[in-house]
C-alpha cells in the first residue's frame, strides 16, 4: 500500500498571500527568519492578515540558516506561553523547518529530540495548533512536505525529521516574496528543487502518483533556472511553482544519497558550512553515475533525459547526457564542482579525508539512504565523497 499526502489547501499566484485574512482562529504565531521579510515589507503584511482574521499574533524572530535544536527548544517554549492556535512559518526553508519541529515540542513537551530523529515517529500533531507555511525561497519546498532539517551544532550533524504529520494544513505559494531572492541564493535554492525532483524519479518509493511530478518540475527547473538565475522574473515565478511541484513528488517518494550526502558533509567541518543546495548541485552528477550501475535507475535517468530533449541512443550515452546537462548548468549558475573549490576552499582537505570514514558512516545512515536505488557500502560511500570533494570520476 502506497500513500500520497498532501496540504489540505495550497493557494498560489501573486497576492495569495493575503489569503491569511480567511484563516479562522484566535491567536496566531509567526515565525521567520533574518529580516529579510520585514525589509521587504512581506512581514507586515502578513501580521495585517492575520489581524483582519480576528486573530492575536505574536512573532517568533530570528531563526537562523541551518536552524539548530536550541532554537526549536527556545520557539516551542515561545508558543507554550502564547498558545495559537496557528503556526504560520515564513522565510526560506529555515524557519519553516524550524516551525515544524516547534510544532511538536508545543504539543507534547515531554517528547524528545531522540524520539522525533526515528522517522515517522512523530505524535499526533493538531491537537492544539493548525500549520501554514509561506515560502520565500524557490527549492526546499517543505511548505507542501513531510520533512524539516534541524542542526545539531555540538554534534556537527544535520538531522532530517520525517513524518507525514508535519506536512503543513496549509500552503502559500506567492512568487512575489521569491522575486526578492539575491543571485546565489537563486541557483542554490534552484538546483535544490532539481535534485529533489531527480531523485523523487529514481526513488525506490516512485509511483504513478509522484511521477509525473517529478517529470514536469525537472522540465520546468530546466527551462526556467538559468533564465531566472540571469534576472527574469517570469522565470522566477515559474520557478516558484516548479519547486513547489519537485516538493510534492519527493515528499512522497522520499530521496536518496545526494540528500544523505548533503546533510552529514553540511555542518561537519570547522571551515564553514556547505550550503544545501550548493552541495546537492555538487554531488547530483556524481550520484546519478554511482546510481546508473543500476538498470531501473539508468533507464529512469534516461527516461528525464529524452523528457528534456537531450540526445542518445543508447541508455548510457542518455545518462551520460543528463550529467553533461546538470554540470553544464551548475557552470552558468556559477557553482563549483566539487567541494574542493567550495567557496574558494574553505573545507580543509586534511580535515576532510580525518573525517572520511565516519561522515560516510552517518550517510549510509540517514533516513534518505533507504530510498536510494542502490545501496552503498561503507568503502562506495567513502569513495563517493573523495570523488565530490576532488571531482574524480565515478567507475565503481
Amino acid at each position: 500500500m502506497g500513500r500520497f499526502t498532501l496540504p489540505r489547501d495550497l493557494y498560489h499566484g501573486k497576492g495569495s498571500i493575503d489569503e491569511l485574512k480567511n484563516l479562522a482562529g484566535k491567536r496566531a504565531i509567526v515565525v521567520v527568519g533574518g529580516g529579510s521579510m520585514k525589509r521587504f515589507g512581506f512581514l507586515d503584511r502578513v501580521v495585517d492578515n492575520l489581524k483582519a482574521a480576528g486573530m492575536e499574533v505574536e512573532l517568533f524572530e530570528g531563526v537562523e540558516p541551518d536552524p539548530s535544536v536550541e532554537t526549536v527548544m527556545k520557539g516551542a517554549e515561545a508558543m507554550r506561553k502564547f498558545n495559537p492556535d496557528w503556526i504560520v512559518a515564513m522565510g526560506g526553508g529555515s524557519p519553516i523547518d524550524a516551525a515544524k519541529a516547534m510544532w511538536a515540542f508545543y504539543e507534547y513537551p515531554e517528547v524528545t529530540f531522540e524520539d522525533l530523529c526515528i522517522p515517522f515517529n512523530f505524535p499526533t500533531l493538531r491537537t492544539k495548533a493548525k500549520f501554514c507555511a509561506i515560502p520565500s525561497t524557490s527549492g526546499t519546498a517543505t511548505e507542501v512536505t513531510a520533512f524539516s532539517v534541524i542542526t545539531d551544532y555540538a554534534k556537527g550533524i544535520k538531522y532530517p525529521l520525517a513524518d507525514f504529520n508535519i506536512t503543513p494544513d496549509i500552503a502559500i505559494v506567492d512568487p512575489d516574496l521569491a522575486e526578492k531572492m539575491p543571485k546565489k541564493l537563486t541557483a542554490h535554492t534552484g538546483m535544490d528543487a532539481m535534485t529533489h525532483a531527480v531523485e523523487a524519479y529514481v526513488s525506490t518509493l516512485n509511483c504513478d502518483y509522484t511521477d509525473p511530478l517529478a517529470l514536469h518540475a525537472i522540465k520546468m527547473i530546466h527551462e526556467f533556472l538559468i533564465p531566472s538565475f540571469n534576472g527574469d522574473m517570469d522565470a522566477r515565478d515559474r520557478m516558484h511553482n516548479a519547486q513547489c511541484l519537485a516538493g510534492m513528488a519527493f515528499s512522497n517518494a522520499l530521496l536518496g544519497i545526494v540528500h544523505s550526502m548533503a546533510h552529514k558533509t553540511g555542518a561537519a567541518y570547522t571551515g564553514g558550512h556547505i550550503v544545501h543546495g550548493c552541495a546537492n548541485a555538487m554531488y547530483l552528477p556524481k550520484v546519478i553515475k554511482y546510481n546508473s550501475k543500476n538498470e531501473v535507475a539508468a533507464e529512469r535517468y534516461a527516461d528525464i533525459a529524452r523528457f528534456i530533449g537531450l540526445k542518445g541512443e543508447t541508455t548510457t550515452e542518455l545518462v551520460d547526457a543528463l550529467i553533461a546537462e546538470l554540470r553544464s548548468m551548475n557552470e552558468k549558475l556559477e557553482i563549483p564542482t566539487c567541494i574542493k573549490y567550495y567557496e574558494g576552499g574553505i573545507i580543509d582537505e586534511q580535515e576532510f579525508m580525518s573525517k572520511l570514514s565516519d561522515v560516510a558512516a552517518l550517510a549510509i545512515s540517514d533516513a534518505c539512504t533507504g530510498s536510494n536505488p542502490r545501496q552503498p557500502s561503507q568503502e562506495e560511500m567513502e569513495k563517493l565523497l573523495k570523488a565530490v570533494y576532488y571531482d574524480e570520476e565515478i567507475n565503481f
